[in-house]
């Protein structure tokens, strides 16, 4: 059986207000900045997660199983409790950060992909997010746009005033591509407001570490931390010395000039590539499959097998251009309401 569990927390849970708890910062005001919209929850949640008696909340759970038959009612109900004890759990382990959820700040803005020659989030960053978001219906993409543009300027607004004010900056940030973008992104944002020396602190989450059992877990960016492992990191907290931040600020600058259509970590180095950078990942996920395939499969596959830190989207526009140079073929068309990318393909005998 395959089980799915989707947590729901109680609307006190995630909108708790109170002290913030860091170490080496006392009562000072903390103004945290992550790079997604997933992330961004996450540590809200963890803010108030795992503060007083656990009380369960509404916990909705999808499970199937492998054979295609439907779970019986013992099945799912054993799926259920299972489900209530790990956050159970995950709760009694937890400890709370502390702070309000105004105190964070989520950039959604995909940096690692597009052109990023504007100083501010602004047209050129609009048209890139509409044409990632074009794979979705009914024109969500076009208005989630709008929206993740409108409230990073506002936010960036606002950080600054805080800053100008003496709140300590902390930045959260990986190795995964968006991620390491957003870090050098702000700290130039830093760098051209002139914070002061100890008001930023930043933590990267590692690469790897090893569960209670002693299994080596790999974690592609702070979306993939549930609410209750957010303060297990705090202990990684760091000052960014000036010249780290002015350091950071000038390799953004460079890839600015260079302006190229992806940036990727290579050997922990921020570079500008090509489009083509990933074109082989796919192309090996292609290879193993019959004449037709479903695309979703192929996207699922390259995304969940290579952990290369970037979007469906990406990929289904790199499988949308292999289209064009006649090597695939849709046979299908994307059912309504669904990403463009639900739809059947075939390998073209003759490519152009």
């Amino acid at each position: 059986m395959n089980k799915i569990w989707i947590y729901g927390y109680k609307q006190n849970v995630i909108m708790g207000t109170g002290e913030r708890i860091n170490p080496g910062w006392g009562k000072t005001t903390m103004v945290d900045i992550v790079f997604s919209e997933s992330a961004c929850g996450s540590l809200k949640i963890a803010q108030q997660f795992g503060k007083g008696n656990y009380q369960e909340g509404c916990i909705g759970i999808i499970i199937s199983n492998d054979d295609g038959s439907k779970p019986t009612k013992e099945e799912f109900e054993a799926a259920r409790k299972e489900a209530a004890e790990k956050e159970r759990l995950a709760w009694e382990s937890s400890v709370p950060l502390g702070g309000k959820t105004t105190d964070i700040y989520g950039f959604n803005l995909v940096l690692s992909v597009g052109d990023i020659s504007e100083s501010q989030p602004g047209t050129r960053r609009k048209q890139t997010l509409e044409h990632l978001y074009s794979v979705y219906p009914n024109d969500e993409g076009r208005q989630a746009a709008e929206e993740i543009l409108k409230r990073a300027n506002e936010d960036l607004k606002a950080i600054r005033q805080r800053a100008a004010s003496g709140e300590a900056v902390r930045i959260w940030y990986s190795s995964q591509p968006d991620e390491m973008c957003g870090l050098y992104w702000f700290m130039e944002q830093l760098n051209q407001w002139g914070v002061h020396e100890g008001q930023v602190v930043i933590i990267k989450l590692p690469e790897w570490e090893a569960d209670e059992k002693g299994n080596i877990v790999w974690k592609n960016g702070w979306s993939e931390v549930p609410a209750e492992g957010w303060h297990r990191y705090l202990a990684l907290q760091k000052p960014a010395l000036p010249s780290f931040i002015q350091s950071c600020a000038s390799h953004w600058q460079a890839l600015q000039a260079e302006n190229a259509p992806l940036r990727a970590v290579l050997n922990g180095h921020l570079v500008s590539m090509s489009e083509k950078i990933y074109d082989d990942f796919i192309l090996r996920e292609i290879a193993v499959e019959g004449e037709q395939f479903q695309e979703a499969k192929i996207i699922g596959r390259v995304l969940g097998k290579y952990q290369l830190g970037i979007g469906d989207s990406w990929i289904a526009f790199r499988i949308e251009e292999m289209i064009y140079e006649g090597k695939l073929e849709a046979v299908t068309k994307a059912v309504k309401d669904m990403p463009t990318y639900h739809r059947v393909l075939k390998k073209s005998m003759y490519p152009r």
